[in-house]
């Protein structure tokens, strides 16, 4: 869940625990009528069945993208949180404008606070996902 990308998509199986990571090229090999699996690399024959599990079964739901976990919103709140004006100014200076996600990490470098921010940022994280988890229905505990 901390490594969303354009590019992928993960789906849990919520009986069995399985994570089943999507690929744009898995989904379109899958889509293709035409597709001569027996062309196909071995690796990808095996993850085959995976996949379209994944996509056309309704046991897989989509974990939460990029939008849903949104971590400039969770950088912006640990910025807001800092007691210290200083730091919580130069932390929402970091997140303004391009390259914010390498500026606000440059930010928590030279401030010494990876260690706090890496503990919000898990903790953000663990809240979306019990969320996603109660409002799929899924048991987590």
């Amino acid at each position: 869940m901390d490594v969303p990308n354009d590019d992928w998509t993960s789906y849990v199986n919520p009986k069995t625990g399985e994570i089943v990571t999507v690929t744009d090229e898995d989904r379109q090999l899958v889509e293709d009528e035409d597709l001569d699996e027996a062309s196909l690399p071995e690796w990808r024959r095996e993850s085959l069945p995976s996949v379209r599990a994944a996509l056309e079964s309704d046991d897989f739901l989509a974990l939460p993208d990029k939008f849903e976990i949104h971590e400039w919103a969770i950088m912006e709140r640990f910025a807001n949180g800092q007691v210290r004006e200083a730091r919580r100014d130069e932390l929402l200076d970091a997140i303004h404008g391009a390259g914010a996600f390498r500026s606000f990490r440059s930010a928590v470098r030279r401030l010494r606070i990876e260690e706090e921010w890496f503990s919000f940022r898990q903790s953000a994280f663990e809240r979306i996902a019990i969320g996603w988890l109660e409002a799929h229905g899924v048991s987590f505990r």
